[in-house]
């Protein structure tokens, strides 16, 4: 009951003719019998598929919802005139044609009949009239038109067509009176067939729902409406079109922001539609099965759930393994890599049961990413190949993760058989693929020209990119060199302007790329969190990390790290694993590259942020890395940048001075590593605590107030007390960064050189550099 754009589109002369003489008596009906009789010849002998928008805007406006609604009630009482089945396919099929326009299809009264059909689709309505034994009235119009009606008065057709002869040629009509019809001409020929698994009736109740579905607010709606299960069970029941409309109905309402909260609403409904069509899918021929892949991946569940999807993951792959192996055309292969890539995503390798399985799967991934990216300048990626690649590329993050750890099960959880384990050899020729396979995302990327940053397509393939620099950098060191300006200038662009963009995060959420839409807009920090950990690796690097400073890269990192820290970044959480990786990108270019701490203005601005953001972190221990990562950073910044710029600058920085050297303080106790910094020591604090301790060591010479700081703040005395009463420290690279900063006091400072020698003994006498300096 869909409405064509073209109005009257197809339609013969004569159907013209008899379409707007019925819809003009139709404007002018003078009660409900004659507008029913209308609506049955316009139903008749007009496809409602070849009525346009505006001939069904003149429909509303005749009857509006009331009509329809009047003739729901009447066949539900099974108290009219008509059969029930007559007048219930005629209200649906005028819903149907109303939802067709996007305005009536918000319609609060419109919106009130959803529950209804969904009842009428999974076959909970009973489609058939409530007295089956009542013959219809044969002179007799609906009751629930409120019309007193005469019982000599003819049927509301008859009437019609004495009132409006029918012009000769009309298709279904007898030419002259008399003549037998061509079909018998009464009111249940023309009245869908409930029971008919092609059944108007029922097409009609689609038709109603997708138009819903297809509204702003529809999905949400038709959740609410209590759609999922209403659509699982016609499915599991295989109720009337339920695999041609229900399922790619039901499979909509689940690609989008409705997905995780009807998971959470109705995970016994979908578990049992998802073991269906597991089942489906595994019996299935080729043909058939390539179809399912299609619906499938909409009805696994959010990654990250508690649902126990095993047995289903195990039996899916086992029927992906021949569609794999087959040859197929390019789209029917993409279905299978779309499906392939949701399995990955939710329940890794280990399904598979075959590393041979496995290779084969990143092989053929890493085939299409260069078969679609590797055209010649200017040609288009379809949308098709988009949704293909965006798979692919998650197939092959997936891939690299697990070749980098030498197996397909990177943790315990995950453990199989020797069969789902890759060898050495096995692990390096999918990193030989993998890079090839990157580097025609590089091809791609270098073409991409700022007009085009805001395309989804171009974000999932640096993303993808920035998934491989991550872990490794060497293989394409040259390729990706040449494409900083074009990361960087992405990342800049986005960061800078804020692109906040809800489309784009929809667009993700459907291709199952990071978070769903429903956590919130897509924010323009993104893509620079994506880079941070290669932009670690390309910084220790001469030749990159010469390129990024050249494209003001300390300047971006600091903007970063500014915007965190004004968003929250101070506050008492889990922290925020990207600015300790924005501090190690700029670690690696203080320490090595100290002319341009010294004359850049970004690192102005970052040590200001440091010096005040330190103190504020202080006795914060869910904070404790990112507090030692602003420590070692500020520290360093401070050796080359003495005293920062303003009235206030030696004053600010002689409280982070002394900020931090408590804070250091406390990573120590009697019995080695304190509680607070023993989770921390192992994964990078121990490192950053040397890197500070030398720090402050090289700062003396500039701030030749710092020895006097360590002795009256009490620093010195309690790490001498500490020192003396223990036996060893951690380990030799500690004790090694502590006796260089002792030394160094004692060097400077005749008082610090004093108390130091007044509490020789335990863990200070190993320190012979320091005992040296003593004794001169």
């Amino acid at each position: 009951a869909g409405a064509g754009e073209g109005e009257g589109a197809g339609l013969s002369e004569a159907q013209r003719v008899l379409l707007e003489r019925c819809l003009q008596m139709l404007s002018n009906a003078p009660d409900d019998n004659q507008s029913l009789a209308c609506l049955l010849l316009i139903t008749r002998f007009c496809p409602a598929a070849q009525l346009g928008r505006s001939t069904l805007r003149r429909v509303f406006e005749a009857v509006g919802f009331s009509l329809p609604t009047r003739l729901l009630v009447s066949a539900a009482k099974g108290d009219g005139g008509c059969p029930p089945e007559v007048l219930l396919g005629l209200a649906v099929s005028l819903l149907a044609g109303f939802s067709s326009d996007p305005e009536l299809v918000t319609h609060p009264q419109l919106l009130k009949t959803v529950p209804l059909l969904l009842d009428l689709v999974s076959q909970q309505q009973d489609l058939h009239c409530q007295n089956p034994d009542r013959q219809p009235q044969a002179k007799q119009g609906p009751e629930s038109a409120g019309q007193d009606h005469d019982g000599s008065e003819p049927q509301p057709e008859e009437r019609l067509e004495q009132a409006l002869p029918l012009s000769p040629g009309v298709p279904g009509h007898n030419q002259e009176r008399g003549e037998e019809p061509a079909e018998t001409d009464t009111a249940d020929q023309n009245c869908p067939t409930p029971n008919d698994p092609g059944g108007p009736l029922v097409q009609d109740c689609y038709e109603v729902l997708w138009g819903v579905c297809g509204s702003a607010h529809g999905p949400a709606l038709l959740l609410s409406r209590e759609a999922v299960p209403a659509l699982c069970r016609a499915y599991c029941q295989s109720q009337a079109l339920s695999r041609e409309r229900g399922l790619p109905l039901l499979a909509q309402l689940m690609s989008g922001p409705t997905r995780k909260r009807a998971w959470e609403r109705h995970a016994a409904q979908l578990t049992a539609l998802l073991d269906r069509l597991t089942t489906e899918f595994c019996q299935a021929p080729e043909q058939d099965r390539l179809q399912l892949c299609t619906h499938l991946p909409a009805f696994l569940p959010p990654v990250g759930g508690s649902m126990e999807v095993g047995a289903n993951m195990v039996a899916l792959w086992g029927g992906l393994r021949p569609l794999l192996q087959a040859r197929l055309s390019p789209a029917q292969l993409g279905l299978v890599l779309v499906l392939a890539a949701c399995l990955l995503d939710l329940a890794g390798w280990a399904p598979l049961g075959s590393a041979r399985l496995g290779c084969l799967l990143v092989n053929r991934a890493c085939v299409e990413v260069r078969m679609g990216l590797e055209e010649p300048p200017g040609a288009v990626v379809t949308e098709m190949q988009q949704h293909i690649l965006t798979a692919c590329y998650r197939i092959l993050e997936a891939a690299l993760e697990q070749a980098c750890s030498l197996g397909l099960a990177k943790d315990s959880s995950q453990s199989g058989s020797p069969d789902t384990q890759i060898s050495l050899q096995q692990g390096k020729q999918l990193v030989g693929v993998l890079q090839e396979a990157f580097s025609a995302t590089i091809y791609y990327l270098q073409q991409v020209t700022p007009s085009r940053y805001g395309d989804p397509f171009v974000f999932v393939t640096f993303r993808a990119l920035c998934a491989w620099l991550a872990e490794e950098t060497s293989c394409l060191r040259q390729e990706v060199t040449t494409l900083l300006p074009f990361l960087i200038g992405y990342a800049k662009a986005h960061l800078e302007e804020d692109r906040r963009d809800q489309g784009l995060a929809n667009w993700m959420a459907e291709m199952s790329v990071g978070d769903s839409a429903e956590d919130g807009a897509w924010s323009g920090e993104e893509p620079l969190r994506l880079l941070l950990p290669a932009l670690c690796h390309l910084t220790a690097e001469e030749g990159p990390r010469g390129v990024l400073l050249s494209l003001g890269t300390p300047a971006l990192l600091t903007h970063f790290l500014s915007l965190r820290w004004g968003a929250g970044g101070r506050q008492e959480g889990s922290g925020d694993p990207s600015m300790e990786t924005a501090c190690s990108a700029l670690l690696n270019i203080t320490v090595t590259e100290k002319h341009t701490v010294r004359t850049d203005p970004s690192f102005t601005s970052l040590q200001s942020l440091l010096v005040d953001a330190v103190p504020a972190l202080l006795h914060k221990p869910r904070l404790l890395m990112l507090a030692v990562n602003f420590c070692t950073l500020g520290l360093l910044i401070t050796r080359l940048r003495p005293t920062p710029p303003g009235v206030r600058g030696e004053v600010r920085v002689r409280r982070f001075i002394g900020s931090s050297l408590q804070f250091l303080l406390g990573a120590l106790c009697p019995g080695g590593v304190s509680t607070e910094w023993a989770v921390l020591w192992a994964e990078g604090a121990a490192e950053l605590w040397r890197l500070s301790l030398q720090a402050l060591a090289g700062s003396i010479a500039a701030l030749p107030w710092l020895p006097d700081m360590a002795r009256d703040g009490g620093w010195l005395r309690d790490m001498l007390e500490l020192l003396t009463g223990c036996a060893a420290l951690p380990d030799s690279d500690t004790l090694e960064a502590l006796q260089e900063f002792l030394t160094v006091l004692a060097q400077h400072c005749p008082h610090c050189r004093h108390d130091i020698a007044q509490h020789w003994g335990g863990a200070l006498s190993t320190m012979t550099q320091l005992h040296t300096a003593l004794q001169h």
